[in-house]
């Protein structure tokens, strides 16, 4: 069983960033493949970002070039930086780990999801 715990939404103005944390459990972190995805209010979960184990980066169209994802296997953390916000970021963000080798980019992937944390960014 993986255990993920989420840190560091808020709110925050258009353009401006803020560094998302996810925190895992297991002495297999760095096996993991891990993903972002979000949720807007009355939209499905969209993909957002995922790293590998060997640190291959994903990234939706949406937000390429604004945010990365990066992990450090000391801490079994994950982050996403989220640079340039727009209005349309706004969601609750959820972290999320793949142990079985199923798509990065899709909710089926994924084997264990934390809780979230709602970013929201005002115009």
């Amino acid at each position: 069983q993986v255990q993920l715990v989420e840190s560091g939404g808020g709110l925050v103005q258009a353009g401006g960033s803020l560094r998302l944390s996810c925190a895992a459990s297991g002495r297999t972190f760095s096996s993991y493949r891990m993903g972002w995805f979000r949720q807007a209010p009355g939209k499905e979960r969209e993909f957002v970002a995922a790293i590998t184990w060997s640190g291959g980066t994903y990234y939706a169209d949406s937000v390429k070039g604004r945010f990365t994802i990066s992990r450090d296997n000391a801490k079994n953390t994950v982050y996403l930086q989220m640079n340039s916000l727009k209005p349309e970021d706004t969601a609750r963000y959820y972290c999320a780990a793949s142990t079985r080798g199923g798509p990065l980019d899709r909710d089926y992937g994924m084997d264990f999801w934390g809780k979230g944390t709602l970013v929201t960014v005002s115009s």
